[in-house]
């Protein structure tokens, strides 16, 4: 494997940064911070055939899993949303919602 160690730097801007693009960087592990300010969401999508992981820096809010599920999410918490799985994050908060995902190509 040709694939070599790297640094990214989080940086300190109210808006979404990518951090890990995929591939021919990575293996198929892409990454990104986002920030949502309070009355945002990062709209309903699919992780298709991909997992993720979400790290929530600050802030709170509701992660929404396949229009049924509603769960708290915010500073101090991680979440794990499986392959095939609709959801979106909300900011019910006052304050930003900042955190890290980090989505990978699922083994069948």
């Amino acid at each position: 494997m040709d694939k070599k160690p790297f640094i990214v730097e989080l940086n300190d801007k109210f808006e979404f940064q990518r951090l890990l693009p995929g591939e021919p960087q990575t293996c198929g592990m892409k990454a990104g911070r986002v920030y949502l300010a309070p009355g945002e969401s990062c709209g309903r999508h699919s992780t298709n055939d991909r997992e993720e992981l979400l790290v929530f820096l600050s802030g709170s809010g509701k992660a929404i899993i396949e229009a049924s599920d509603t769960f708290d999410v915010g500073f101090g918490k991680v979440a794990y949303i499986p392959p095939q799985t609709h959801h979106d994050i909300q900011n019910t908060g006052t304050e930003p919602l900042i955190y890290v995902y980090c989505v990978a190509p699922a083994e069948k």
